[in-house]
């Protein structure tokens, strides 16, 4: 590596730039944060006293002093360390506060430099759907090619029962009202703003926030997790979702017009939320029910709101304008006989369609949201009906000349209705394969069937699942005495196929099978969801279900196992014939946590590029269509990262015009939180899906065995690496638990699941939130980048040519490129200086040197190569925009942490004190806070 190794003292660490921190395009950024700032001052003077804000502004001075080499961390964490618990209280609380509002000001500087970029008529961004169809345009793809690869297109964001969100939803109510704030003077001419009121109403904002307690009291229901779920769609899904859908229909009919392209919408909404039951007691049968319930009522409530604004404008009168037959009969369908709208048919026509609608909810919800209807009609039994109702109206409008009514509130209505019909959002059933086998085999034994299912080899139980797989006789009759676990899943069940017969099988379209290893794993549910009536084995036309099986693949043998499972699982004739009954559609998972924690950073993501790799080959030799689902977290860890980059970089054939994708924690609200940014992040979830779809995105072609081959070796050695610390080093575990505050995150009001799937002390027992929470929380960020150094580097060797090969692919692969950029940014959040102070905290000074010393040493490493491969001089190169955020908020992290390590000194030590105990979790707020992204 000789001339191209870069020492890790060298490197330029984000906000030493000068030349960076003058851009006059960010000095609206700094006033903001320092109005901001200045206003929290006031507040903490005023409310807490001049003390403490003497204090809280030594700290914030030293803090910044720090992060710019100027003072000694070591002085500040003395000084922080001599603090009583309450003074460290009210710093806590203002860096907290810091930090949150550091966030608010940059969220609203990307909003104000995309706002200037439209108003400078500059290029699409890429990622929108602009940039994205002008590649297309450039590319002269042919009609008949397009068509055959969007058949079925589909684009799933699926929000998930995985919350690393912190935050209350009072802090971002608070917050939301300081955004309004600085958005309305940004949009304002000079004057026309009260400045004096628009200060009190900011200093009462920042007072609110102050005086607001960041904790919550207690742990999150899975009632509320469903609830905060929901509320995204009133921020922002209702407005975004259907008018993506309608721009990309009208895109795809300009370019490719009678190619039999897709008319319904290709973006849709899901959710696992109150179905994943895997390693959660909480989601049972009434979760089921009431999370399908409560999504109805959010759509149905939608779609009659929606009705009644339409009833009110359209006044049009028979007087004036003809209305067609099929409206005239609609209007007399509605039984209204008021004299008052005796002339104004559409008005009559939308109370029927209002009135059928509330039936339609009367009967799936037991009451009527909104506005009571004004007779009693039958209810819709589809969307496709009402549907059909809002396209007479909108035939009549454009016959007599008001299409431009016809375009407004008509046409998002119908897109609405189109893609939320009355459920909303698919809910997905998941469960750990082990269960799955446990009930099954149960269920066997109660029917007499099979006496010990478990101890059958694998031939054996897919020949007994595939002969129950062809009659109809359920294993059970109802009120069969089943134990608690069996009782549950088929309750569960049961309740998922009320759902789907009350709401259409939309409602529940997949069932995902975690841990999935074998072809008996996934006949067992077959015959799990034939016992709920799900699964018809003797339809007109063969077996049939609603809902899809998709298997999970999540570790590492797992993943490279998959397609030799999936080919075993497409030979079973029963199952193939329920793919063809899905239109030869079969879904498959893959997971981005558990082949993390078992393999590492880079042994992971290449086991799922291989996968994806053998997967399509599998699909096009058994002439299916195949459809990835990622379950991607919030951290590079956890498979997180940018999705536009992450989906173009999926190997050829991945994608084939579908894509589903999880979305969790505070990356939902930092996605979904305003219209202006879930139209960015959706845009950027389509626009990837079509290029990688109908583009060569590789860009490897001839050379693709050859990358693969090095690629292979490469993942072998991180894997050796990262296993030999994590899962081979006596001692790691003990380790992890005493440097991290993983044992505090436990305690910490962030979700309805457990951190762990079983009570157990090893990492493989442990959820992969938690794990990757706490190296985050240290400053370690293990998971995102340990045993790739050590693999880069010893298969470079002294070798040049070695090295601009790596050079080459690099940029020439996405793949390549987009897994280092995203270990670049973990590793410029990586500090092994404060983790150095948590390390402190094992208790054996042998086992605290023994491991830090090597992560210290694997850290400088993967650094050196990292710079040596992408010929960059700092980690942030290709990030601009990062860099300047780590260099506006992480000086605010820098008290937290280390008031976060006295915390837990004192807590483990035996100081029982309750206001300990909030600080840790305080601290714990805070840093999340501030890193954005943390599981």
């Amino acid at each position: 590596m000789s001339e191209a190794t870069v020492d890790v003292a060298d490197l330029r660490l984000p906000g030493r730039d000068p030349e960076r921190d003058g851009r006059a395009d960010d000095a609206p950024l700094r006033e903001d944060i320092r109005l901001l700032g200045r206003v929290l001052g006031e507040v903490i003077a005023e409310q807490s006293g001049a003390d403490v804000l003497e204090l809280v502004e030594a700290t914030r001075l030293q803090a910044f002093a720090v992060r710019r080499s100027e003072a000694d961390r070591a002085g500040l964490a003395a000084r922080l360390g001599d603090l009583d618990v309450r003074a460290t209280n009210h710093v806590i609380r203002a860096f907290s506060h810091f930090s949150l509002l550091a966030n608010l000001a940059e969220d609203l500087h990307h909003e104000r430099r995309r706002r200037h970029h439209r108003r400078a008529g500059s290029p699409p961004q890429p990622g929108s759907l602009a940039a994205g169809f002008a590649q297309l345009d450039r590319a002269g793809l042919d009609p008949d090619v397009v068509a055959r690869e969007l058949a079925g297109a589909l684009v799933v964001p699926v929000v998930t029962a995985h919350p690393t969100e912190v935050r209350r939803r009072t802090i971002s109510q608070v917050q939301q009202q300081v955004t309004d704030l600085i958005r309305e003077r940004d949009r304002s001419a000079p004057g026309e703003v009260d400045e004096a009121a628009w200060d009190a109403a900011l200093h009462r904002s920042v007072l609110t926030l102050w005086q607001t307690a960041l904790l919550r009291l207690s742990r999150l229901r899975l009632a509320d997790e469903i609830d905060e779920a929901l509320r995204y769609y009133d921020l922002s899904l209702f407005r975004v979702v259907p008018a993506i859908n309608a721009e990309l229909r009208r895109s795809l009919q300009e370019r490719w017009p009678g190619s039999g392209l897709p008319t319904g919408p290709v973006l849709q909404p899901g959710s696992w939320i109150g179905g994943d039951r895997d390693g959660n007691p909480f989601v049972t049968a009434d979760a089921v029910r009431r999370a399908s319930s409560r999504q109805a009522e959010t759509a149905l409530g939608h779609h009659l709101a929606e009705l009644t604004e339409l009833y009110r404008e359209l006044s049009m009168s028979d007087r004036l304008v003809t209305p067609t037959p099929p409206l005239r009969a609609l209007a007399d369908a509605s039984r209204d006989d008021s004299p008052f709208r005796a002339d104004e048919p559409y008005r009559r026509a939308l109370l029927g369609v209002h009135a059928r609608l509330a039936a339609t909810a009367g009967r799936v919800l037991g009451q009527v949201p909104g506005t009571p209807p004004h007779a009693a009609l039958e209810p819709y039994d589809t969307p496709g009906e009402l549907l059909a109702d809002l396209a007479v109206v909108d035939a009549s409008l454009r016959s007599h000349g008001a299409g431009a009514l016809a375009d407004d509130r008509l046409a998002r209505l119908r897109d609405a209705v189109d893609v939320f019909g009355f459920h909303l959002a698919g809910l997905d059933v998941r469960q750990n394969s082990a269960v799955h086998e446990e009930v099954v085999g149960e269920l066997l034994a109660w029917a007499g069937v099979c006496a010990d299912y478990a101890a059958l080899d694998e031939a054996a139980r897919v020949e007994l699942l595939a002969g129950e797989l062809r009659v109809r006789r359920p294993l059970v009759r109802p009120g069969a005495e089943l134990s608690e676990l069996a009782r549950g899943e088929l309750d569960l069940l049961a309740a998922a196929a009320g759902q789907v017969a009350l709401l259409g099988p939309r409602a529940v379209p997949n069932y995902v099978i975690s841990m999935c290893e074998s072809v008996s794993d996934v006949l067992e549910v077959a015959v799990l969801l034939k016992e709920v009536g799900l699964l018809d084995p003797d339809g007109a036309d063969g077996p049939t279900c609603p809902v899809g099986i998709s298997p999970l693949f999540e570790t590492i043998g797992d993943l490279q196992a998959a397609g030799d499972t999936m080919t075993a699982v497409l030979a079973q004739p029963v199952y193939r014939a329920l793919v063809a009954d899905r239109g030869d559609q079969q879904e498959v998972m893959l997971g981005y946590s558990d082949s993390n924690k078992d393999g590492g950073y880079l042994a992971a993501n290449w086991a799922l590029y291989r996968a994806e790799l053998a997967l399509v080959e599998v699909a096009r030799r058994e002439g299916v269509r195949l459809r990835l689902f990622h379950g991607r977290g919030g951290t590079v860890g956890r498979g997180g990262g940018p999705s536009y980059e992450a989906i173009r970089a999926q190997p050829p054939g991945a994608v084939a015009g579908a894509l589903r994708i999880t979305e969790q924690g505070e990356v939902i609200a930092a996605k979904y939180g305003e219209p202006d940014l879930a139209r960015r992040n959706l845009e950027a979830l389509v626009a990837a899906t079509l290029e990688a779809t109908l583009l060569d995105v590789e860009g490897l072609g001839d050379d693709a065995e050859e990358a693969y081959a090095l690629l292979d070796d490469l993942a072998g050695r991180a894997q050796a690496a990262y296993r030999e610390l994590v899962h081979e080093t006596p001692g790691f575990v003990e380790w992890f638990r005493a440097a991290t505050p993983i044992r505090e995150l436990a305690e910490l009001n962030i979700g309805s699941r457990p951190p762990s799937r079983k009570a157990g002390d090893r990492i493989a027992d442990l959820r992969a939130i938690p794990w990757v929470f706490s190296w985050s929380q240290a400053r370690i960020m293990l998971p995102g980048w340990y045993g790739t150094g050590a693999a880069l580097e010893s298969w470079i060797g002294d070798d040049p040519a070695r090295l601009a090969r790596l050079r080459e692919l690099h940029r020439r692969w996405p793949f390549l490129r987009t897994v280092l950029s995203n270990m670049g940014m973990v590793l410029a959040k990586t500090d092994l200086d404060l983790a150095a102070r948590y390390a402190e905290l094992v208790p054996d000074p042998e086992l605290r040197a023994r491991v830090f010393d090597r992560i210290r040493e694997e850290h400088g490493r993967t650094c050196r190569v990292l710079l040596a491969v992408t010929g960059d001089d700092h980690l942030l190169a290709d990030n601009p925009s990062l860099e300047r955020s780590i260099r506006n908020r992480f000086p605010y992290l820098e008290p937290l942490h280390h008031l976060q390590v006295e915390m837990l000194r004192r807590r483990r030590t035996g100081d029982d004190d309750e206001l300990v105990r909030r600080n840790i979790q305080l601290t714990i707020n805070g840093i999340a806070t501030a890193l954005r992204n943390s599981g």
